[in-house]
């Protein structure tokens, strides 16, 4: 029994240390948009996108539900270090991707991460394939949805305001763009952080520390405080690539892929499917910049993110499965 609640400590210790790198990893998502068009100071940004993912994190547990009990078949099968070798791959290529500037998916990382170690333990039996294909459905297909509705909500705002001159334009979207920032940083908060709390609770449910697969309020605080302490410590190197390297954003645009955005992650959150904010913005940003002219979309920076992005599963499955020997030799 001390070995497990020595596992169970070390689970929440590496699911907090992810939540803390999910949260300066998407930070970028929150504000990049707000500052490249200067409507808000760096600082002020940051602060305000960790004090809304927070309280975003509070509000809902049904994504940390799909994440603890959709993707295995029976939490029974699944051990603390399966779960730690799952958070270690996750970890591993956050950081490898922060570090490169690729505005890459927490939560793929971590949905793949928990595939490989499983799948390398237990077997092909220990994961539930419709709840992993529905989650898998849910990633690919919220980047397409925000790019349509991207072009969409552009194009609204192009009818709206056309008469109108640029500079009256860019002030008030400019003043607009604070609150479509704070709906993205909660909408953000409140699918992201939920996904540590998944895994926390999932090892608390397996490990018997809990009778029920509810999330304790505990993991609650403590997964939404880790996910606002990292996206106060920033991201700067996946600001740039998100904030200028894709389109160059204008007040206008800013606000509409920032509410674009919120609509289709707070959606999701709803339907308690969790999908990538990275993704989702990045969709986007595609879709406005799509709407004012085709070419002004920087495809080939898109292009190496979309690389990035089907990458993630299967490198991050590789390392959970690697870490798992590793975990396995180590306890």
């Amino acid at each position: 029994m001390a070995d497990l609640h020595y596992l169970i400590f070390l689970v929440i210790i590496l699911a907090l240390i992810f939540d803390f790198i999910n949260g300066f990893h998407d930070t970028a998502n929150a504000i990049a948009t707000s500052v490249s068009t200067r409507a808000l100071q760096p600082n002020h940004a940051v602060m305000m996108a960790a004090g809304l993912n927070f309280f975003g994190a509070m509000v809902s547990t049904g994504v940390a539900k799909t994440i603890g009990a959709g993707i295995v078949s029976s939490p029974g099968l699944i051990d603390e270090k399966i779960i730690i070798a799952a958070l270690i791959g996750a970890i591993t290529w956050n950081l490898l991707t922060w570090w490169l500037g690729l505005p890459s998916s927490s939560s793929h990382a971590l949905i793949g991460g928990l595939i490989g170690a499983v799948l390398i333990s237990v077997g092909v039996d220990g994961l539930n394939w419709n709840g992993v294909g529905m989650i898998v459905a849910a990633l690919i297909c919220s980047p397409a949805i925000a790019f349509v509705t991207g072009i969409i909500v552009m194009n609204i705002i192009f009818r709206l305001f056309e008469k109108f001159p640029p500079q009256f334009i860019n002030d008030k979207f400019r003043k607009m763009q604070v609150v479509s920032a704070a709906m993205i940083a909660f909408s953000n908060g409140s699918n992201d952080a939920q996904k540590s709390m998944g895994i926390i609770t999932l090892a608390l449910f397996s490990g018997g520390f809990i009778s029920e697969f509810e999330v304790p309020t505990f993991v609650k605080v403590m997964c939404a405080a880790a996910m606002a302490i990292g996206t106060a410590s920033g991201g700067w190197r996946i600001i740039k690539t998100v904030g200028g390297k894709i389109f160059k954003l204008e007040p206008p645009s800013g606000f509409a892929a920032d509410l674009n955005s919120s609509c289709v992650v707070f959606g999701a959150t709803l339907l308690h499917l969790p999908v990538s904010t990275t993704h989702v913005v990045s969709g986007s940003i595609m879709g406005v910049g799509t709407a004012k002219r085709v070419n002004a979309v920087r495809w080939g920076t898109a292009q190496q993110m979309v690389k990035a992005w089907g990458m993630t599963i299967p490198i991050t499955a590789a390392i959970g499965a690697s870490a798992f020997f590793l975990v396995e030799a180590v306890f």
